[in-house]
């Protein structure tokens, strides 16, 4: 498997790198963090126009990529700048499941997406489901030509700013059935859709919604009835692939504000980064920096093969994403000492950034016990 990056990948990576430089300074960042959508709309419509929401899907959905290794050279340099954009909720939750599972006239809906005039959200987890994805309580009751869902979801990654929702509801079989799980293409604004927004630690936002009586027609069902599982479970794979890349982003930041300042702070008259203990423990963080790099490739470049082999590979860069970021983020501010933790320093935006990135779509022991489950599978 060739891991090199074509020339539009390396010119992508260049011309993300150079805009978030020149246009996404912290303080701008984290004013946008705190206003009611969590991110900036303006934004948002720069992005689209330099084609990064298109980044994130194929040819023919309407953009002009959509591979492992686009996801993951975007959001290393999404990672980087600590963009608070909704790249992963509208562009791989819900337009993933969109792009797989929906008839024409809803796949339309796609270019309104990628111009960043239309946002999604994925609507799947629920209170009592942990990280399992074949858990689902929500219900999807036939009614006549249509459906009645009833149900709650919960942590749905931008769901308060979200246009349009992707919500999944079981149709037929048992809480824990990977058969028998729906997905719906619901505006935010349908009767009996109640949402309630909030901020995360980290400057991101969601929101917990709660599904009373929504009354949909039949053109709401994405795909066949009950056949939803596998969409919901690659547009997971490839988030995950996205928050192993946007990792290894911030943990290089860290890095080079800890090298920059063990250069620069003195103590006893010399600089810190001469005591060998320090130099030490920042060799150990560049050595498991290298190896998280190197399974967020090896994700990315087993996206699209089959399921045991690439969930192996998504778990395995999960895990060690989680692990490594919580290291790299306990050692940027150990040996930062105080100035780590003020509002002002960037580094502690990045460390919450790098913790909560552990609990999305599961942590470390969830993906340790994953990768064992797909290894057995795969062997």
């Amino acid at each position: 498997m060739d891991f090199t990056h074509t020339e539009d990948r390396t010119m992508l990576k260049d011309m993300v790198a150079r805009f978030i430089a020149d246009n996404y300074p912290l303080e701008d960042r984290n004013k946008a963090a705190e206003g009611s959508d969590g991110f900036s709309r303006d934004m948002w419509a720069r992005f689209a126009e330099l084609g990064l929401i298109g980044a994130l899907f194929s040819e023919e959905d309407g953009g002009f990529g959509g591979a492992g290794f686009d996801i993951n050279v975007l959001f290393e340099e999404l990672g980087r700048g600590l963009v608070v954009e909704p790249f992963i909720a509208s562009a791989l939750l819900g337009g993933s499941v969109l792009a797989q599972l929906g008839n024409d006239d809803q796949k339309a809906l796609i270019t309104d997406v990628v111009a960043g005039s239309t946002l999604l959200a994925l609507a799947h987890g629920e209170p009592d489901s942990y990280y399992d994805l074949a858990h689902v309580e929500t219900t999807a009751m036939s009614d006549g030509d249509g459906f009645v869902l009833n149900g709650r979801k919960a942590v749905v990654l931008n769901g308060d700013s979200a246009d349009y929702l992707v919500v999944t509801a079981r149709a037929a079989g048992g809480t824990w059935d990977e058969d028998g799980i729906s997905a719906f293409l619901v505006p935010a604004g349908t009767g009996g859709v109640e949402i309630r927004g909030y901020p995360t630690i980290d400057g991101q936002h969601a929101a917990e919604i709660v599904l009373d009586n929504v009354r949909l027609d039949a053109s709401a069902l994405l795909g066949e009835s009950g056949k939803a599982y596998p969409a919901v479970e690659m547009a997971v794979a490839r988030a995950n692939v996205a928050l192993v890349s946007e990792a290894i982003g911030l943990m290089e930041v860290c890095r080079d504000m800890t090298l920059e300042y063990l250069r620069t702070r003195k103590q006893f008259g010399v600089p810190i980064g001469k005591f060998q203990a320090l130099q030490h423990r920042m060799a150990t963080v560049l050595t498991e920096i290298e190896q998280a790099r190197s399974a967020a490739i090896n994700a990315a470049g087993r996206l699209d093969l089959p399921r045991a082999e690439r969930e192996k590979a998504i778990s395995s860069a999960k895990a060690l994403a989680g692990r490594i970021g919580r290291l790299v983020s306990e050692e940027a501010i150990q040996m930062h000492g105080g100035i780590a933790m003020t509002w002002e320093y960037g580094l502690a935006h990045y460390a919450k950034r790098l913790i909560m990135i552990d609990h999305q779509f599961g942590d470390v022991d969830y993906h340790t016990a994953r990768f064992v489950e797909f290894s057995r599978q795969a062997a």
